[in-house]
């Protein structure tokens, strides 16, 4: 690490393993989400000639999304894992000085959640591969429980940051 500290400042490179992190983010909350609207079909009127934005995002072949959450999934918590480091001590600590409980609490629950979701990825994949749609409706909750976990995260991770975030 000393090597990299002497390339560029600690707090740029922080932010710059944040903002991967975000990105990361961003791409697997992008697969689940196309994945979760193409289970769902929300627009159940919808022809295939149809235009309209809902149609378009989920009529996409929801089963190319899979090695992609996997991934992204582990990378993004590769990624997070690393930046905990420095949140436990730069930014929970000032964060518990100031009182902020409920901000910290709805953190504490997203780490469980994404933990959770990490080990649920091998039931996950093994659904999606199993070539058969014997077990459909688990696929479905089990996608769409991926989702809500991967919202609930990026919204949470977000306000976090925003609260006292590696620039404070």
């Amino acid at each position: 690490m000393e090597f990299i500290y002497s390339l560029i400042p600690v707090e740029v490179f922080w932010s710059i393993l944040l903002i991967v992190h975000g990105l990361l983010s961003v791409a697997l909350l992008g697969a689940l989400s196309h994945q979760s609207f193409s289970l769902v079909k929300l627009d159940k009127r919808a022809t295939p000639q149809s235009n309209s934005i809902v149609h378009r995002f989920s009529s996409v072949q929801s089963s190319l999304y899979t090695h992609t959450v996997c991934m992204m999934w582990i990378l993004s918590f590769i990624f997070g894992g690393w930046i905990y480091a420095k949140y436990r001590i730069a930014i929970r600590i000032p964060m518990e000085q100031q009182g902020m409980w409920l901000t910290q609490g709805f953190f504490e629950l997203k780490e469980h959640l994404v933990s959770l979701g990490f080990f649920l990825l091998p039931g996950y994949y093994a659904l999606w591969n199993s070539g058969t749609n014997e077990y459909s409706k688990a696929k479905k909750y089990l996608t769409l429980t991926l989702a809500m976990i991967c919202w609930y995260s990026f919204i949470v991770g977000h306000i976090v940051n925003n609260v006292r975030g590696f620039g404070s």
